[in-house]
């Protein structure tokens, strides 16, 4: 069986994509960054926490922990605390590029796999109108960066370079493609019964 060790409904829906059941068991794992770490070091450590903390439960299991990264003038902007803070992540990405990182962590009893996604993203300028008005429908309080790619934050965002799905917050085919090296066949369970 292989087990999602997150309590994020994105992660869990670009997963399903891959096609191949899975459990979701919410990963427990300090979730808190030393200061000095790289932003790619940083969501590797995060990611491998989270499988570690759901594989202590599961170690007969594949375990999947993920996690993704906003960084802005080597700054990691994590989820926002308030509405204000919010709206200064906002603020700070408008009319500019920042980073985005996903890290994910593929850990069985026989193998674990790391590996870090990283895509550019570029904002649109942004006026105080538009930041308050999107700050106001609640959807930046629980993201990384306070956008969502997927949702209203679309509006905000001029281009990408990299994979849209690491924004969002899950590098679907990269681990699919990996998931092959622990016997895991991507798009088993779309096959129909008339395939061959």
């Amino acid at each position: 069986m292989i087990v999602l060790a997150s309590a994020s409904p994105r992660r869990r829906e670009l997963f399903g994509l891959i096609g191949y059941s899975f459990e979701v068991r919410v990963s427990s794992a300090d979730e808190s960054i030393a200061s000095g770490l790289s932003p790619k070091e940083a969501v590797e450590i995060l990611a491998k926490r989270k499988a570690e903390a759901v594989f202590a439960e599961r170690p007969d299991d594949i375990v999947i922990g993920a996690d993704t990264i906003v960084v802005a003038d080597d700054r990691i902007l994590g989820k926002p605390v308030d509405e204000d803070d919010a709206k200064r992540m906002l603020r700070s990405l408008s009319g500019r590029k920042h980073w985005v990182y996903t890290g994910v962590n593929i850990l069985s009893k026989e193998r674990s796999e790391s590996f870090v996604s990283a895509t550019e993203v570029e904002f649109y300028p942004l006026s105080d109108e538009m930041i308050s008005t999107y700050v106001s429908t609640r959807e930046p309080m629980d993201k990384a960066g306070a956008y969502g790619i997927q949702g209203r934050g679309a509006v905000l965002v001029k281009g990408i370079s990299g994979d849209y799905y690491t924004v969002v917050g899950l590098p679907v085919a990269e681990l699919a493609h990996r998931l092959c090296g622990f016997g895991v066949q991507p798009l088993q369970s779309f096959k129909t019964s008339t395939d061959s």
